[in-house]
């Protein structure tokens, strides 16, 4: 493999690590030579993601860690650094919908609870600026690392039935924006910041929405694959090449950038 492109010897810490997005990314980068800190709030799936990594012959610990708690987040950072001396990548994986922000298709914008809305908006928003302040830090320190935070094909153009989720994630296209900004021009060029916008992928959260229960496709998921130029949805290890290109040395004067890997969805005007 080309170095230009590679990760090994890198730390990287995981948020989110113990979901199905996560997971993926972090065997990759495991396969790929990293270090990898992985943290999520659910200790059963931690453990089982720990297990999993050290399985692959890499090299990896795990946190409990709450992405909306930032001292969990210190204690977290200032282990990282005991074990390993720095920390070169943060990956802000952790986040996704809840059905009581999602509304139903008789369901009005008036209908939804303010609880879940800012249950939804604090996760996928929060859940990654909280993150980057903490270990952030310790980057504009080294003077060097990359964040990657996930977008998502809601903010591009407006998706039905998910208000909380979208706007939070327009919200993290802009916050990737700044903070490169912000990085770049305090702490120099080693410090770099984008995001990836995944596509339609099919997974736990959205199952229910995108298949029937006989298996075949609703209604949305005919909408959604007649906007895609590729005629499919996603498989999740789409994803693991696209940010472990943003991480390596090969993205050195990418940041700022928010790069979609959806099949062509967000390029297609539907005509």
């Amino acid at each position: 493999m080309n170095e230009q492109f590679g990760i090994a010897g890198k730390v990287a810490v995981i948020t989110g690590a113990g979901g199905v997005l996560g997971g993926s990314i972090a065997k990759s980068f495991i396969k790929s030579g990293a270090k990898v800190a992985a943290l999520d709030i659910r200790r059963e799936q931690l453990d089982v993601r720990i297990k999993e990594l050290t399985a692959e012959g890499g090299e990896a610990i795990g946190f409990i860690g709450d992405v909306l708690d930032v001292e969990s987040l210190k204690k977290a950072a200032t282990r990282i650094v005991e074990k390993w001396e720095k920390i070169d990548i943060l990956l802000n994986i952790a986040g996704g919908n809840m059905p009581g922000a999602t509304l139903g298709p008789d369901q009005h914008f008036f209908d939804m609870k303010i609880a879940d809305w800012e249950k939804v908006t604090g996760l996928n928003l929060n859940g990654a600026v909280y993150p980057s302040m903490v270990f952030g830090k310790i980057m504009a320190e080294q003077r060097s690392g990359s964040i990657v935070n996930v977008s998502s094909m809601a903010a591009y153009s407006a998706i039905t039935r998910v208000p909380g989720y979208s706007v939070a994630k327009t919200g993290i296209g802009n916050f990737t924006q700044w903070l490169a900004t912000e990085m770049a021009l305090k702490y120099g060029d080693g410090i770099r910041v984008n995001a990836i916008a995944p596509g339609f992928f099919i997974g736990d959260q959205n199952r229910a929405v995108l298949i029937n229960p006989d298996g075949s496709l609703t209604e949305r998921s005919q909408k959604v694959l007649a906007k895609t130029p590729m005629k499919r949805f996603g498989d999740i290890s789409e994803l693991n090449g696209a940010v472990q290109f943003l991480c390596s040395d090969a993205a050195s004067f990418i940041t700022g950038a928010v790069l979609p890997v959806d099949g062509g969805f967000s390029a297609f005007s539907g005509v």
